[in-house]
């Protein structure tokens, strides 16, 4: 039976305050909602409202609108991990009947601060949540707070890890790569701040480290009630990404250890059978470490995640929208790998769609109407992925190969048919493990961080409606988002 855990009174405390770096965009002392001074009086006494402020948080990451606009495209954290993976080309516009992402997928909008599309949404989204998490952060006493209640300690935690999850999506989608002295982002600790100027990306990276860091330990003994919420084990995870991300030799093993600890927590590895079985119910997949259990009170439809990708669902993949797997991808997935059944193979527009990846369980063309398929966020295979990448990185190639044979022992029936494996060292291992993460992790919102990470190339392959056949630098000025221009005009530390 799905629970209605997230959709509290509290939830809207968080949901709907304003942020933006100018102060036209703020509302000090909302009436409406739950304000700083009510945290900070409060959470003292019931730490359960501190609690019911990061639901709010988690119930804005699949919000509709919350990027600002009414477009189909802006419904939360799931639609920018479609922005991102079109961005890595490893998903393929193929129809687009309803001209969604057009602009995007001719990489129109990223070089374009005027579009509202991806540029002005993600900003607003992300900063909305970091204002959120700060508000959190503020109530229960600032930045540097010693807590010693075991509820406000997970609530900071939470708190500290979603606000550092939010600046690491920022810079992945308004940079293609790290550079100590670039200016960046505007880094925002207290609520409803002034404008601050971009601070350099080094300085982003070590308030996000910081931040993920301090969330590590605050979440130690920390039991959730539901997956939605970030446990030790989900900071870590996020925590991985940052070091990785930034890629020095320390970095890199800091990287590895967190990731294996994530996977010695005990969560299985998705099954050949999990694989194939829709990803739409968190019940059903223990492999997840984060993610939602979406509920008809939650009120999604055609705007979301599962609107935009399941064909069974009644939306734009359904009608004539259709996001698909490069076709030059898919031909390096293995004959006897179960992931090549994940997508459709036939003539028609439905070709190479993720058919049998993502669906909600009734299976019936345009089916679901009112979204209670699940949204994930984050799952165990990527931390065993990744600690193979890392290893690979630093040389350690058994220790990769043993890696990435736990996920490929569960994609092929033989282990015959994942021996080529031990065949591979230095940049052919590293390469393989970069295919086998985006195969891997395709449509959930990680190929490009694994692309910026190996330094890749885009290539489109034949079955993109855009841009088919070229190859694009993984630096290109075309493969990050523009500062929107709303924030241009409104903060005058930005040129």
């Amino acid at each position: 039976m799905k629970k209605t855990y997230i959709k509290s009174i509290l939830a809207g405390s968080a949901a709907l305050l304003a942020v933006s770096c100018s102060k036209d965009f703020l509302d000090e002392s909302p009436t409406r909602y739950v304000t700083v001074a009510d945290v900070t009086e409060l959470s003292g006494i019931h730490p359960a409202l501190a609690d019911g402020t990061v639901r709010g948080i988690y119930e804005m990451m699949f919000t509709t609108g919350l990027g600002g606009t009414t477009r189909h495209e802006d419904f939360g954290q799931k639609g920018y991990d479609i922005y991102s993976d079109m961005l890595s080309g490893d998903m393929a516009l193929t129809v687009n009947n309803y001209s969604r992402y057009s602009n995007f997928a001719q990489l129109i909008t990223t070089t374009d601060f005027t579009y509202l599309q991806a540029n002005y949404t993600a900003w607003r989204y992300y900063y909305r949540l970091i204002n959120a998490a700060n508000l959190v952060i503020k109530g229960l006493g600032g930045n540097n707070a010693v807590l010693t209640d075991a509820k406000n300690k997970a609530s900071m935690g939470q708190a500290k890890a979603l606000r550092a999850h939010s600046y690491f999506n920022l810079a992945q989608l308004y940079m293609t790569e790290y550079s100590e002295t670039s200016k960046v982002l505007p880094i925002y600790i207290e609520p409803n701040g002034n404008a601050k100027p971009q601070s350099t990306t080094k300085e982003v990276y070590e308030f996000m480290i910081k931040d993920l860091e301090e969330a590590v330990v605050l979440l130690n003994g920390f039991t959730r009630s539901d997956k939605y919420q970030i446990n030790q084990e989900v900071a870590k995870g996020i925590l991985a990404y940052v070091y990785a991300a930034r890629g020095t030799a320390a970095d890199n093993a800091r990287a590895k250890q967190l990731a294996d600890e994530v996977v010695a927590g005990g969560t299985p590895i998705t099954t050949k059978e999990q694989v194939l079985g829709g990803f739409n119910d968190i019940a059903k997949n223990p492999s997840w470490l984060w993610g939602v259990d979406i509920t008809l009170d939650n009120g999604l439809d055609l705007v979301s995640w599962w609107g935009q990708m399941d064909y069974f669902t009644y939306s734009y993949q359904f009608a004539g929208d259709k996001k698909a797997i490069d076709v030059g991808l898919f031909n390096a997935i293995r004959a006897n790998d179960v992931r090549k059944k994940q997508f459709f193979t036939g003539s028609g527009n439905n070709n190479l769609i993720p058919f049998n990846k993502f669906y909600a369980p009734q299976r019936v063309a345009g089916g679901q109407r009112n979204i209670t398929t699940d949204y994930i966020y984050m799952r165990v295979d990527e931390m065993v992925l990744l600690s193979a990448e890392l290893a690979a990185r630093m040389g350690q190639d058994a220790e990769a190969k043993t890696q990435l044979k736990k996920v490929l022992s569960q994609r092929f029936d033989n282990a015959a048919d994942y021996a080529y494996v031990d065949a591979l060292n230095g940049a052919a291992l590293q390469s393989e493990i970069h295919l086998q993460t985006r195969i891997e992790l395709w449509g959930e919102g990680k190929s490009l961080w694994a692309q910026r990470r190996h330094k890749s190339p885009v290539v489109r392959g034949a079955n993109h409606l855009f841009l088919a056949g070229q190859t694009i630098p993984y630096n290109d000025d075309k493969l990050d988002f523009e500062i929107p221009q709303s924030e241009v005009q409104n903060n005058p530390f930005i040129n």
